[in-house]
């Protein structure tokens, strides 16, 4: 079984976690300026998009369409343009996956969320490496005991997947998820941190995704 966390200890760090929610963009003529870079890793090829402070998205291939809809959502008017390592976003996800999990702790997010999933994902930063915890936990550290439902949808609209750790998020039967970046990516990750997997309820998705 993973190794749990506490509702104490992640509610302790949950209130010392750096989420923002008005963030400085370049705008050229009423025109919004995200900067994108993409990162290979073991998992697949990561896409980034920030803003001039801020991350806005973090994803694997799987999940581009539903992010380039929700930014376009979010900033109708819109360019996204290439910048290598935006903020030095690029170099702290690839020294994540070299072993420094705590490279994207602290960094300023932006993930444009309804008020309670900013709750929920506030709460699942707190979650340290190496560790889970559970979907009702969470919804009783975000004061919301009965809506772990909600809380498993908000962890699973999580828009950068590494800088808020929907990985470590598992069920009360200490059963793995359906996730957007696949189990065999949340499998992968706690195997990553050393936190040993539990077993997956559903299939193992194709790694081409």
């Amino acid at each position: 079984m993973a190794c749990l966390c506490s509702d104490a200890l992640v509610a302790r760090r949950c209130r010392h976690q750096h989420h923002t929610s008005a963030i400085r963009v370049s705008c050229a003529a009423g025109v919004t300026v995200l900067w994108v870079d993409q990162v290979r890793s073991p998992l697949g090829t990561l896409t980034i998009v920030a803003a001039d402070d801020a991350l806005c998205a973090l994803h694997f291939p799987v999940a581009r369409s539903r992010m380039l809809a929700r930014i376009s959502s979010r900033f109708p008017r819109v360019a996204l343009k290439r910048r290598r390592d935006p903020n030095g976003y690029a170099r702290r996800v690839r020294a994540y996956f070299s072993g420094d999990f705590g490279a994207l702790d602290g960094i300023a997010v932006d993930c444009g969320g309804t008020s309670f999933e900013e709750q929920v994902w506030k709460a699942v930063r707190a979650i340290p490496a190496g560790t889970t915890t559970t979907y009702r936990n969470l919804a009783e550290i975000v004061r919301r005991p009965r809506a772990v439902r909600a809380v498993g949808l908000a962890n699973a609209r999580n828009p950068v997947c590494l800088a808020v750790p929907f990985h470590r998020v598992i069920g009360s039967d200490a059963h793995l998820k359906g996730t957007q970046g696949g189990i065999w990516r949340k499998r992968w990750l706690l195997e990553h941190e050393g936190a040993p997997s539990p077993p997956a309820r559903t299939r193992r998705r194709a790694r081409g995704d």
